[in-house]
């Protein structure tokens, strides 16, 4: 495992903190060269992310990605409009800017913020699907300019689709197969108008995101017995675009809810430094959470989100900051033991790296476990028809359906998968670390991880290919293998690694898509001594598999 940097937990030097006039500068004067790899649009798991220092995230490539997706949404007849949203990132307003400029040239209607621009990820999709449920024949979809929790020196930028969620892989191929033409053509076909044309122009209109989400609230979250039991929430919002939606539910619904934190800068000087001395607002990493759960008794149950709102962190008074596997296995157990209306029939799904915990839960709660591949956007059409009443992945992301199993968003949604905490809190006398304490007295008590170790581009992409027929082993740990897998076991399609099963543990290995690494993600039922041993060999296992292919 990568060793933990001494000032980890620690507020970043302002020497150390991100030239803003640089970075902004950068995205306008730096231009891709098609040529290298790492300058050309790439969607990955979640939209394309890049820098504007390296090239990879800069004026050219919204305005190409921008006119791939007008391109995409008018052959596919989409007459509704496109719901807008950004987060704090330093690169997200001005990547706003050029977007619009694009979008308005291609007279696509598009919805901004009311009153800033900022609008949370699972605000868009709740507005994507609002607008849909009644507009049919106008199908809207939606645009989140974020790259999510990285660091304040990236930019991202993502596509959602009329079914509320991130786009599927033949989506985001056919658009970034669009968008690196649109570059190699030097922008040639390219639509576009000035911001202040943008601006007026009759096609931009204004949403208020914030109030059509947090009115509806009540149709997902018992916010009436959070109040009714005056549960003290503290909430770091860690300069995220979902900052104001906060005190707007605490006013709304007479919450005991105080926000820790209110400080808006696109240096994120206030977040402190995670794991490797790099500010990340990853509200799942004890590091940079390391301030709020110093508060932890000050409060019933504190929570926090990621820059664009879809992602969670938990601190139960009880135990601190909950890893995320063990807060989405108590979310699992409580959810489908407290939504009476929700389908006898309804799936759970669970990325295939996530806690083999939430897999006995399901078993003890007699419902269906769906294991799909890395990335939520295999949960979009289970949340969307119904047939899965919660899709959740190992990064701490999470989204569920509201009180009569209708979708509510079909992207993450940091914001409502935190608020359940404080509902758990209210309606069961006990907060999720001492839920999911009772949870490991009736189905064991997982010990889990993840480490890194060194692999080269074609070690990387043989790992991608393996098949079962490459792993000879047939122990880990000392015990006998159950499963060899290179393919999700919901749909058959493959996550680019490999994972091993066994009765007490398991390990995953797949290719880093950005450094000469592999991840390997371990889980032991048993003790330290044995995930310990499950990390041990599962390298050898892949080095030998590697060899083998």
């Amino acid at each position: 495992m990568s060793s933990v940097n001494p000032l980890a937990g620690q507020r970043a030097a302002p020497s150390a903190l991100v030239d803003l006039p640089v970075l902004v500068s950068n995205y306008y004067s730096l231009r891709p060269d098609v040529a290298e790899a790492s300058h050309r649009v790439a969607f990955g798991t979640s939209g394309h992310r890049g820098n504007a220092n390296a090239h990879s995230f800069n004026e050219w490539h919204v305005l190409a990605i921008t006119q791939a997706i007008c391109d995409y949404r008018k052959e596919q007849g989409f007459k509704g409009p496109l719901f807008l949203g950004i987060d704090t990132h330093a690169l997200s307003e001005p990547a706003w800017h050029s977007a619009l400029e694009v979008l308005a040239a291609n007279e696509v209607v598009t919805m901004l913020a009311e009153g800033s621009p900022y609008a949370p990820t699972p605000a868009v999709s709740h507005a994507i699907l609002t607008h849909n449920r009644v507009h049919r024949d106008a199908l809207a979809d939606g645009i989140v300019v974020t790259p999510s929790h990285n660091p304040p020196d990236n930019g991202g930028f993502k596509y959602n689709m009329p079914n509320g969620g991130p786009s599927d892989s033949n989506v985001t191929g056919w658009i970034e197969q669009r968008a690196n033409a649109y570059l190699e053509q030097q922008l040639q076909g390219v639509r576009r108008v000035s911001f202040e044309k943008a601006l007026k122009a009759d096609t931009t209109r204004r949403y208020d995101y914030l109030d059509n989400y947090v009115s509806d609230l009540p149709n997902i979250i018992d916010l009436a017995a959070i109040s009714g039991a005056n549960v003290k929430i503290g909430v770091d919002p860690l300069g995220g675009a979902g900052l104001h939606y906060w005190s707007a539910i605490a006013d709304r619904y007479k919450l005991n809810l105080e926000v820790v934190n209110t400080e808006v800068d696109a240096t994120f000087r206030f977040v402190p430094l995670d794991w490797d001395a790099q500010i990340r607002m990853d509200p799942s990493s004890p590091h940079a959470m390391s301030e709020l759960i110093a508060l932890k008794d000050r409060f019933d149950v504190a929570m926090a989100c990621d820059t664009d709102h879809d992602r969670h962190g938990i601190v139960a008074k009880s135990r601190g900051l909950m890893p995320a596997n063990d807060y989405l296995s108590v979310a699992v157990y409580y959810l489908f033991r407290h939504r009476p209306a929700w389908r006898a029939d309804a799936a759970i799904g669970k990325t295939l790296v996530s806690s083999q915990m939430i897999n006995r839960v399901a078993k003890h709660l007699e419902r269906k476990l769906l294991e799909m591949p890395v990335g939520f956007k295999w949960f979009v059409d289970g949340l969307y028809d119904g047939s899965l009443a919660f899709g959740c992945e190992e990064s701490a992301g999470a989204s569920f359906v509201r009180f009569d199993g209708q979708p509510w968003s079909t992207d993450k949604d940091g914001i409502t998968a935190a608020l359940l905490a404080a509902e758990m809190t209210a309606r069961t006398g006990n907060d999720p670390g001492q839920i999911y304490e009772d949870l490991t007295h009736q189905l064991g008590a997982p010990l889990n991880g993840r480490k890194e170790a060194a692999a080269t581009p074609e070690q990387k992409a043989r790992l991608s290919k393996l098949s079962p027929q490459d792993v000879s082993s047939t122990e880990l740990a000392g015990e006998p293998i159950r499963e060899v897998l290179t393919t999700a076991p919901a749909n058959g399609k493959p996550f680019g690694g490999l994972k091993i099963v066994t009765d007490n543990g398991w390990f995953a290995a797949r290719p880093s898509g950005t450094e000469s690494i592999y991840k390997i993600y371990g889980e032991s039922f048993r003790d330290q001594a044995h995930l310990d041993k499950i990390f041990a060999e599962a390298q050898d296992i892949v080095t030998r598999a590697l060899q083998a292919s």
